[in-house]
């Protein structure tokens, strides 16, 4: 379910069979800029032309996304005229990336600092920092989410 850069999709089934689902699943979700539109998505549906005024992304780069989003289940559209709206198709996937925030904090965000969790870019230690805007921004739309998976489950939200 990982892009496969050259098609702008996602890898097709059979090279993807070699994994497990949930690994696909993990590795659909390891991009910052998918984890941005379904961030954007969890608060409703949007246009490509909405998420690239929102996120600054390019129109091809959202659109690539969104796609592989589309060919894992996690996003569909509506179409209404020449508009295509998006939006997320299972709101459980709200749940897992709040578990997900929830252990990132009970860890002191340790993956951020592990020195081999994006090796296949080459990324270390100083490239964190580079990144550190892009995920600032991410981290207050998972916060933000994980105070309406509260809300949703009747939870007191601080």
């Amino acid at each position: 379910m990982a892009i496969d850069n050259d098609a702008g999709r996602c890898v097709s089934a059979d090279i993807a069979a070699g994994i497990s689902p949930a690994a696909a699943l993990f590795h659909s979700l390891a991009d910052e800029n998918r984890l941005r539109i379904v961030a954007r998505l969890a608060r409703g549906e949007a246009r490509v032309v909405d998420l690239v005024g929102e996120l600054g992304l390019a129109q091809s780069t959202v659109s690539k996304h969104l796609a592989c989003l589309r060919d894992c289940d996690l996003v569909d559209y509506r179409a209404e005229g020449r508009q295509s709206f998006y939006s997320l198709t299972r709101p459980e996937l709200m749940d897992l990336l709040a578990s997900a925030e929830h252990l990132l904090a009970a860890t002191g965000h340790a993956v951020v600092l592990c020195p081999v969790h994006d090796t296949q870019h080459g990324t270390q230690h100083g490239a964190v920092d580079a990144r550190r805007a892009p995920q600032a921004e991410l981290e207050h739309d998972l916060e933000h989410l994980d105070q309406q998976t509260g809300e949703r489950e009747g939870k007191p939200v601080s």
